[in-house]
C-alpha cells in the first residue's frame, strides 16, 4: 500500500492538447496510487493522513511514455559489423549462459530504472532476449521493486536471414510457422507481438538492404489474426514504402520507423479494417537514425554501409512523418533507446527533433508523448493524462516544458502508480551526450 499524497500549488499540464495549463492546483493521490481528486488549492480540503508536498512554482504533467525502446543496451555506440560466426560464438558462450542471462537482466533493470528516473513512467519494449522483459515486468507488477509500467514483446518475429534473426528473433517462413511463433510468445506472457517486415540498418550487409521486403502479406496477416483474436496488438518494424504497404495490408496496429507514403498507404493508415482498432498508428524513431546518418564516421565509428542506410531510412522516415501530420494520421513517439546514441534518459531530444523538423509546437509533442502514446498502446484508461481515476504517473519540473522542451531533461521528482521518487538519479553517458550536443 502506497502513502497518500497531496501535491499542492502545482502548475498542472494535463497532457491533453485541448486543455490549457492550470495554476494553483492540488492533486490528491490515494493509497492505491490513483489520482483521487484535482482542484484549485482553495477548493480542496486535504485529509489529515495525507502527506502534503508543497510544489509552489513547479510544473506537473503526466509521465512520459516511450512507445518504442529496447532494454538490452543503454545507447553507447556498438557495431554489428562482425562475422555471424563470431556473433554465434558470443551468443552461445556468453549471452546464453546462466551468468550471461543474469548480467543481461541486471543491465535491463538498470536501463528501465534509468528511464524511470528521467521521467519515463511507461515504456513499450519491442524486442528482447530470452523473455527477460517479461520477468522484469512481472517483478515490477508483483511489487518486488518500484519500476516503470512495462509493455513487453519478448522475442521479435522474423524470417530466415531477416532483421534480428537468428539471435533476437523467432524465425518462421510461412503463415503457419508465423502463427506458431505468435503462440510461443503468448505462452511466455508477452503484451504485444513485434514483427520485422523489412530489413534494418543495424544488420544490413549492403546499401538498400535496410528496407528490403522480408515478410509476405500472408505471413503478416496470419500473425495479426493470431494476435488480434486474443486482443494483442502487432507492431511492425518497417523501413520502406513497400514494406509499409505489406504491413498495413496484413493488419498491423503500429508501423515502427516508417517511410514515405502514397495515397493507398495514407488511406490504409486511417482506415484499416484488419487492424485491432480499425486504424494503424505510426511510431517513427528519428533520433535513432539521425546521428549515424549525419555525423562523420570518424565520430560514430559506423561503416559506410550503415551510414548510407541510415541516411536513406532517415530521409524517408522524415518524409513519412510530415505526410502523417499533414494527413491527420495518428502518430506517437518512440526513441529506439538502446540503439547507438539513443539513451533511455533523453526523450526530450526526440520531441525536440519533431519540433525542429516537422514544425510542431511544445504542446503538440507533449500530447503525443503522453495522451496519444497511451491511446496507441491501449493503456489510455489508466495513464497518459492527469485525470481522476487514473494511475498517478507524474513528473515534476522546475521549468515549464510548454515553453522549453529541454525542461524535460531535468526532472525534480517522479511518481509511478503513486510511488514517489523524491530525488531521481540518472546515470548519464558523457561520450554520447557530447556527440548529440554537437549535432544541434
Amino acid at each position: 500500500m502506497n502513502t497518500a499524497y497531496a501535491l499542492k500549488n502545482v502548475n498542472l499540464i494535463h497532457g491533453d492538447l485541448n486543455r490549457n495549463l492550470q495554476k494553483n492546483m492540488t492533486i490528491l493521490v490515494n493509497e492505491q496510487g490513483l489520482i483521487q481528486d484535482i482542484r484549485r488549492d482553495h477548493d480542496l480540503n486535504i485529509p489529515s493522513h495525507y502527506t502534503t508536498i508543497d510544489l509552489s512554482g513547479k510544473y506537473v504533467m503526466p509521465g512520459l511514455i516511450n512507445a518504442h525502446m529496447h532494454l538490452f543496451a543503454d545507447g553507447k555506440p556498438f557495431s554489428l559489423s562482425v562475422s555471424e560466426g563470431l556473433l554465434q560464438f558470443a551468443y552461445d558462450r556468453i549471452l546464453n549462459t546462466k551468468f550471461g542471462r543474469n548480467v543481461l537482466k541486471k543491465r535491463m533493470k538498470h536501463n528501465a530504472l534509468n528511464a524511470l528516473h528521467a521521467g519515463v513512467t511507461t515504456m513499450r519494449s519491442v524486442g528482447e532476449f530470452f523473455y527477460t522483459d517479461v520477468q522484469l515486468r512481472d517483478e515490477i507488477n508483483n511489487g518486488d521493486f518500484v519500476g516503470p509500467n512495462l509493455l513487453v514483446s519478448g522475442f521479435l518475429l522474423s524470417v530466415t536471414g531477416g532483421h534480428g534473426a537468428p539471435f533476437l528473433a523467432l524465425v518462421g517462413d510461412s503463415p503457419w510457422e508465423a502463427r506458431k511463433n505468435v503462440r510461443i510468445n503468448v505462452k511466455h506472457g508477452v503484451d504485444l507481438i513485434k514483427i520485422c517486415v523489412t530489413g534494418g540498418v543495424t544488420d544490413a550487409k549492403m546499401v538498400g538492404e535496410a528496407g528490403r521486403l522480408q515478410m509476405t502479406v500472408e505471413e503478416v496477416a496470419a500473425i495479426c489474426d493470431e494476435a488480434h483474436k486474443i486482443g494483442l496488438r502487432v507492431a511492425a518494424h518497417v523501413e520502406s514504402t513497400e514494406g509499409v504497404r505489406v504491413a498495413l495490408q496484413g493488419g498491423v496496429d503500429t508501423i515502427e520507423h516508417g517511410s514515405e507514403m502514397d495515397d493507398e498507404i495514407i488511406r490504409l493508415y486511417k482506415n484499416n479494417s484488419n487492424a485491432l482498432n480499425g486504424y494503424t498508428a505510426l511510431i517513427p524513431t528519428l533520433q535513432a537514425a539521425y546521428p549515424s546518418s549525419s555525423l562523420d564516421t570518424s565520430v560514430t565509428k559506423v561503416s559506410a554501409t550503415v551510414k548510407e542506410n541510415s541516411r536513406l531510412v532517415y530521409d524517408s522516415m522524415l518524409k513519412g512523418v510530415k505526410q502523417a501530420i499533414e494527413n491527420d494520421i495518428t502518430i506517437g513517439i518512440g526513441t529506439d533507446a538502446a540503439m547507438p546514441y539513443v539513451t533511455h534518459y533523453d526523450m526530450w531530444r526526440e520531441m525536440d527533433h519533431y519540433m525542429r523538423q516537422a514544425n510542431l509546437n511544445n504542446k503538440q509533442v507533449i500530447d503525443m508523448v503522453t495522451r496519444t502514446n497511451a491511446k496507441i498502446l491501449g493503456v489510455d484508461d489508466v495513464t497518459g493524462t492527469v485525470d481522476i481515476g487514473k494511475h498517478a504517473d507524474l513528473i515534476i519540473m522546475e521549468q515549464n516544458p510548454l515553453e522549453h522542451i529541454e525542461a524535460l531533461s531535468d526532472i525534480s521528482m517522479v511518481m509511478v502508480k503513486g510511488n514517489l521518487i523524491q530525488t531521481p538519479s540518472v546515470t548519464r553517458i558523457q561520450e554520447v551526450d557530447d556527440v548529440l550536443n554537437s549535432v544541434w
